[in-house]
């Protein structure tokens, strides 16, 4: 009997003990369809970006600037995706998405939402001083073996206007906030035309944590992810970014994707890849 009370206790131990599955997550910055782009331009690369993505297989990954069409085909070519967004000119189909990919077969949607980067967040609107309409989508995900829950949070912050940049990063987190009253884990990813040292993004440092600040030694790839289409010159401008809510995870693998096909990147931006266990 002690015997066999001790093989229960060894048992109930390693369950216990047992890790947590690390999810894949990935931002990935498309390049709108621009026709006139000659060797870089969509018709040219779109089968590159789809390689790219299966073969890294995020769990989860956030586009920005993809057209409906895009994601179209996107959604047509990743059969192992499905995905959330709506277009910034209209709430619906027109303009840019920030597109949310993710596993149906390993997550449920739990729940989805898009808002604009503005003083009218709800209302298809222009904030501050930004010279487009800027959005974020995000949707709470339901892990469906274990009913691990989390938000991810996608956007695409304003290319000039500065006070339109930092009052975005101040949105979204009060948007993290409001949205999640149970403090889930979150993770907040996108391209936000901002270096490092800028004010925005040091902001949202200090009240998520930059999963590149916690890959301690699991750091791949060049410094930067604005690539300008320019294969072989050294890409050191880091513009696009995946943040978790403090202390909420371990970041196992950093990486910025730097991946060319025939001298030449899927896309204007590289994506970057981290591996998390909540």
């Amino acid at each position: 009997m002690k015997k066999y009370i001790f093989l229960l206790l060894v048992l109930f131990a390693f369950g216990c003990t047992e890790q947590k599955q690390p999810q894949k997550f990935m931002t990935y910055n498309l390049r709108y369809d621009n026709p006139n782009e000659g060797v870089n331009r969509w018709d040219a690369r779109k089968s590159n970006v789809v390689d790219l993505i299966a073969k890294y297989s995020p769990d989860v990954f956030g586009t920005q600037e993809g057209l409906h069409h895009q994601l179209a085909y996107l959604d047509s070519a990743l059969t192992d995706y499905s995905y959330v967004g709506v277009g910034r000119d209209d709430g619906k189909k027109k303009g840019e998405y920030c597109a949310v990919f993710y596993k149906p077969a390993k997550y449920d949607v739990v729940q989805q939402a898009t808002f604009w980067l503005s003083e009218t967040p709800e209302e298809i609107s222009v904030g501050w001083d930004a010279v487009l309409e800027r959005i974020c989508t995000y949707l709470l995900l339901e892990n469906k073996q274990s009913g691990e829950r989390f938000y991810v949070f996608n956007t695409h912050f304003d290319h000039i206007g500065e006070q339109a940049r930092q009052n975005s990063s101040k949105l979204i987190y009060s948007k993290i906030t409001e949205s999640n009253p149970e403090n889930y884990p979150c993770v907040l990813m996108g391209d936000f035309n901002l270096t490092p040292e800028t004010t925005a993004i040091q902001y949202l440092s200090t009240v998520l944590d930059e999963t590149k600040s916690l890959a301690g030694e699991n750091i791949l790839g060049p410094q930067g992810s604005f690539n300008a289409f320019k294969h072989a010159e050294p890409v050191t401008d880091r513009i696009d970014y995946i943040f978790i809510s403090k202390g909420d995870g371990k970041v196992n693998q950093f990486k910025i994707i730097d991946d060319q096909v025939d001298e030449r990147y899927p896309s204007d931006h590289l994506p970057v890849f981290v591996e998390i266990e909540f």
